[in-house]
């Protein structure tokens, strides 16, 4: 079922821009795998560590990974990004709720998120996004693929909000792409030599923005539940062809004919 979020934005879809025309084309190419999280020789763990070590915001160690305690929590995932065939980057979300309150954000900011966590609120916290050094040279537009995924579980678990917990050099990116706002002052994370800063988008006010203007986020409903529903096993590791055209050409016919054509 189509939620009142993409409800918005398919009423007012309209031709994609260069720029988000040529994201389609490229995701035309990607795909997404959720990868087990308690595989640590998984290549996205050596993909944090080269990632992180490129900056020297993590010390070196022998086996060439970087995992921490969040990595296995119950409201975790990890998901690879692919373009023909080859992992390019990666990033992991939390579903962070009053029954699991696990995530990174409520390490650097609990004081924040606490309090909206008991009067039910619920988010998605993506965080350890990191790349391959020559795959961010020949796709610099890459941020844009890989937090697809977090708006996609935004949708998905229906949370609140999505949030963004970055350098403080980041956070204009966030504003502007996301219209997220300022949620706390510059914190320090554990483990990592840089601030952070915690900043989020609340999805029925900010997000019907984001997908008129950057339509190539948008998917589909059998994209997001093979990549996001739990007790499909089978999907694990299984690369998700990225829906994004098929889902922006429906939202088009809905908006030119109504939601009849669309179905």
């Amino acid at each position: 079922m189509r939620s009142d979020v993409e409800g918005s934005a398919a009423t007012s879809a309209a031709p994609v821009s260069r720029f988000a025309g040529t994201l389609m084309e490229i995701l035309d190419r990607v795909e997404y795998s959720r990868v087990r999280m308690d595989v640590t020789d998984n290549p996205i763990y050596r993909l944090r560590y080269e990632a992180y070590r490129r900056e020297e915001s993590v010390p070196f160690n022998d086996a060439g990974i970087v995992v921490d305690d969040l990595d296995t929590a119950p409201n975790g995932m990890s998901f690879g990004v692919h373009i023909d065939g080859e992992l390019v980057s990666s990033i992991r979300l939390h579903h962070v709720s009053a029954k699991h309150p696990f995530g990174p954000s409520m390490k650097s900011c609990p004081d924040v998120l606490g309090p909206l966590l008991a009067r039910g609120e619920t988010f998605i916290d993506p965080s350890r996004f990191t790349a391959d050094y020559e795959a961010s040279l020949a796709y610099p537009a890459l941020p844009f693929l890989t937090l697809r995924i977090a708006v996609m579980a935004s949708l998905f678990f229906k949370a609140d909000a999505c949030l963004a917990l970055v350098r403080p050099e980041h956070t204009a990116f966030y504003r502007r792409v996301f219209g997220s706002e300022e949620m706390s002052d510059v914190r320090v994370y554990p483990g990592l030599a840089f601030p952070v800063a915690l900043y989020g988008a609340y999805v029925n006010t900010k997000l019907p923005a984001t997908l008129r203007r950057y339509p190539f986020f948008m998917s589909t409903e059998e994209e997001r539940e093979k990549l996001f529903a739990r007790a499909m096993d089978e999907h694990f590791e299984a690369p998700q062809r990225a829906s994004s055209r098929l889902a922006y050409e429906r939202a088009l016919l809905e908006s030119q004919f109504g939601g009849q054509a669309a179905e």
